[in-house]
């Protein structure tokens, strides 16, 4: 069956209003007309049973970070200059953004031997922090028809990274004192439990997105051993629990990473967030779109509407099959942007309409 692509504010189309990302101004969305829940769908899509349509990041999901529910520090992404901020572990940072984001702070050494971190890290106090009152007020704006995403930022080998003073040093002691190191990730993930679950108590959460980059665009940071020895286990734990509320998991993981696949496949990842230049990414999804899903740009090659129906297309027909996909069109026009909702929302339900032989 094919469904109708409507014009960019064709008169009696729904719509409604999108914050665009990293600026102040909205633009208007269409609303696609769905014969099921976003939510629903969404399920669906990332356990790999019959979705109706692609997931779209713009209109079915609603995005938050975890220091505006908690109030920890955290880098102000809307300013465009440089400049210095602490995170909730008393660590330092400086906005680079030339490089697109937060770096550790020049000469920033929070701990200097792993082994003393039973009294060198001090792990925030929850009760320090009003969450009750500023996840009520997200609450009151969100829309409960979107899956809620929270973004819980730095994981295991990031925040001994970031403990330790860069990746050098980090690297250093998973070498030398691995045992210290695993039992700093168990203290760190059981610290993270106490997160998830106090967010828990007052949001309806959908997806979590884990941060834990664990390569360069040459290759991994460390090996199958370590992961094995060292990072698996803790974070399988954190895995274990948040998979025991219902929760899709997303680990977001830059650099060459594919040795790794398989570890986070047993982990139980849902989907995952990786550098399209630092992996093959179609490949992956032949040999493992089953067992894994992606989330994931749509790109097009140049700025016409044309441009964006096919980069759609092309999206879809690469990554779509069995499900286990979301995402969204890279681009910032207003008119390419309701473009790209539609033809993916069409093309995807068309896709997915053909695999059941309807």
């Amino acid at each position: 069956m094919k469904y109708a692509r409507h014009e960019y504010l064709a008169p009696g189309v729904k719509t409604t209003d999108y914050k665009m990302m990293f600026g102040s101004g909205s633009i208007k969305v269409p609303v696609p007309d769905r014969p099921i829940s976003i939510r629903e769908n969404f399920k669906r899509a990332y356990k790999h049973q019959n979705p109706i349509w692609v997931p779209n990041s713009m209109t079915d999901i609603t995005s938050e970070m975890i220091a505006n529910l908690t109030g920890a520090g955290e880098a102000d992404w809307s300013r465009k200059d440089r400049y210095d901020w602490q995170d909730w572990f008393g660590v330092d940072w400086t906005f680079v953004p030339e490089a697109g984001g937060p770096m550790l702070k020049v000469g920033t050494q929070y701990l200097d031997d792993i082994v003393n971190w039973e009294t060198g890290v001090k792990f925030p106090n929850l009760d320090d922090y009003d969450i009750e009152t500023r996840c009520k007020k997200f609450m009151e704006t969100f829309d409960k028809e979107k899956i809620l995403h929270v973004n819980i930022g730095l994981g295991c080998t990031e925040r001994l990274v970031a403990l330790m003073g860069g990746y050098t040093e980090a690297m250093i002691a998973l070498a030398m004192e691995p045992e210290a190191v695993r039992d700093f990730l168990f203290a760190f993930v059981d610290f993270e439990i106490k997160v998830v679950d106090k967010l828990c108590q007052y949001l309806p959460i959908d997806m979590i997105t884990y941060h834990d980059d664990w390569g360069t665009e040459r290759d991994t940071f460390f090996g199958e051993k370590m992961m094995e020895d060292i990072v698996f286990d803790p974070t399988k734990k954190l895995f274990d629990h948040i998979k025991s509320k219902d929760i899709c998991i997303e680990l977001h993981s830059c650099g060459h990473i594919e040795r790794f696949v398989p570890y986070m496949i047993k982990l139980g990842v849902d989907f995952l967030q990786i550098q399209a230049r630092a992996n093959d990414i179609p490949a992956f999804k032949k040999k493992w779109g089953d067992k894994i899903g992606f989330d994931l740009y749509a790109v097009p090659e140049g700025n016409t509407k044309e441009d964006v129906i096919k980069a759609v297309h092309d999206y879809v027909d690469t990554y779509a099959a069995g499900g286990g996909l979301f995402g969204s069109v890279m681009t910032h026009d207003p008119e390419l942007v309701w473009t790209g909702i539609m033809e993916l929302y069409c093309y995807s339900r068309e896709k997915y309409d053909a695999e059941r032989g309807l």
